[in-house]
């Protein structure tokens, strides 16, 4: 596939009549300004404008026209800088073609959180469509920053997307279009065969009239490091029989955010062409009640031959993808990843903006680290605390789906799907959020997709 850049880069021949950005802090706005002509500079101290981050001015010419855009950031020593701050020129700038004048502290994130700041969803409305476009920052890579966006994108278009038009199809329906788009080669498994190799995937979506399937694509080259990508695809998550309140039920289109942020990075991954074997594979279900739905204490034997005593049908996550990983870890993957919107005890944990990863390589988080703070995009390591595993014993069966006590959820979950993993020379567990709660730069109010960018870092340095 050739990639091509994403809409909002104009091309660098624009550079001449694009308007100038600068980029200002206390110590260095006495020189910008003094850039400006006399009258520029008067509108500023009639505005009133304070070089403090986030404060914006748009400076006329004498002929009515945008002649500049000064933007507060903070300065060079400050302890904390926020480089996805300039994503909120997405919504302050008039229509009209910009170009950065001078360096914010990451001209490729500030590039990236505009780009992701101009994002809306817009399948059920109408919306003046945007004439925003960006001249990319020397020394920036528009063409990878394309695929990112347009990963990211997509992460959020499925997300954003209501249940009612979103379910386990159309949800093989995205991942078809993802895999021929790259020339990936995908199947699926329903029906009897699903119920024969992947029995926690058919009993939590046997209750659905949808029917519940596994999507597993592969690309690249056999030879090539295995990098396998696990995406939890709960279309929408009623609770089962252990029935979700009104309050938890309500944002339950996006319980299938994991496979979403799957999709998006590798989307990334096969747009780069990195030189890894990628394999995707996304258990999708819609977890719902009738009579045929599956119930609390009910006993289910796994893909891997474990059995599971269900403690809570809202516990659905989980059972899904411990079948999903069970089938990735059989080829013995080099790094294997799995993505779900799995706890509430996360949230409680860190909250809606920071994501806990699990695993037991310290290589592997560390390189984690260093790539979310680069790239912005937040994670934090929680522990495998193995004496917790006592909390998933069950006394009729190898396991219960859920931990007793009420503590410590998102790492009695990351137990039980470690259960399923012990081929892979390495696994990483992400329980993400996907979504934002309210607006933030470079990060509109809806459907997000949590970590992938600083994992597609990651690989990158591994194997780019």
């Amino acid at each position: 596939m050739k990639q091509s850049l994403h809409p909002i880069f104009a091309a660098a021949k624009a550079a001449a009549k694009a308007t100038p950005i600068w980029f200002v802090h206390k110590s260095s706005a006495a020189a910008v300004t003094g850039r400006l002509d006399a009258a520029g500079r008067a509108f500023l101290d009639a505005s009133g404008f304070e070089p403090s981050p986030g404060r914006c001015a748009l400076v006329p010419a004498k002929d009515g026209r945008l002649a500049a855009v000064l933007f507060g950031i903070e300065p060079p020593d400050a302890t904390a800088k926020n480089l996805f701050l300039p994503g909120t020129l997405a919504n302050l700038l008039p229509d009209g073609s910009y170009r950065f004048a001078n360096a914010p502290h990451d001209a490729r994130l500030a590039a990236l959180a505009i780009a992701l700041g101009a994002y809306s969803f817009t399948r059920y409305r109408k919306a003046k469509a945007r004439a925003l476009s960006l001249v990319p920052p020397d020394d920036v890579d528009a063409v990878e920053l394309s695929a990112i966006i347009d990963g990211v994108t997509l992460a959020r278009d499925l997300i954003n997307t209501p249940s009612n038009d979103l379910g386990p199809a159309e949800l093989e329906a995205a991942a078809r279009k993802v895999a021929r788009a790259h020339g990936a080669k995908l199947r699926v498994t329903a029906g009897r065969a699903l119920e024969r190799q992947f029995p926690l995937v058919h009993a939590v979506g046997m209750g659905s009239q949808r029917t519940p399937r596994l999507i597993d694509f592969t690309w690249g080259k056999a030879n090539h490091p295995k990098v396998t990508l696990v995406g939890k695809g709960v279309c929408f998550d009623t609770g089962g029989l252990d029935i979700k309140p009104e309050s938890s039920m309500l944002n339950m289109k996006k319980d299938m955010g994991g496979a979403a942020t799957a999709l998006a990075l590798a989307h990334m991954i096969m747009a780069r062409r990195l030189p890894v074997r990628l394999r995707v594979v996304i258990p999708a279900v819609e977890n719902s009640i009738s009579g045929i739905s599956f119930r609390p204490r009910d006993i289910f034997t796994s893909r891997k031959g474990i059995s599971v005593e269900i403690g809570n049908t809202d516990a659905e996550g989980r059972l899904i993808l411990a079948d999903a990983l069970a089938l990735a870890d059989e080829e013995k993957p080099e790094l294997m990843i799995d993505f779900a919107t799995l706890t509430g005890a996360a949230r409680v944990a860190l909250g809606p903006d920071i994501p806990p990863f699990f695993t037991d390589d310290d290589r592997l988080a560390a390189g984690l680290m260093i790539a979310a703070t680069a790239e912005n995009d937040p994670l934090w390591r929680l522990p495998l605390w193995k004496p917790y595993e006592a909390m998933l014993d069950s006394k009729v069966a190898d396991t219960n789906n859920v931990g007793s006590g009420g503590m410590a959820g998102a790492i009695t979950a990351a137990l039980f799907l470690k259960k399923f993993v012990e081929n892979a020379k390495a696994w990483a567990h992400f329980d993400v959020f996907a979504w934002t709660q309210s607006n933030k730069p470079g990060r509109p109010e809806g459907g997000e997709c949590h970590a992938a960018r600083a994992i597609y870092a990651l690989l990158c340095e591994r194997y780019g």
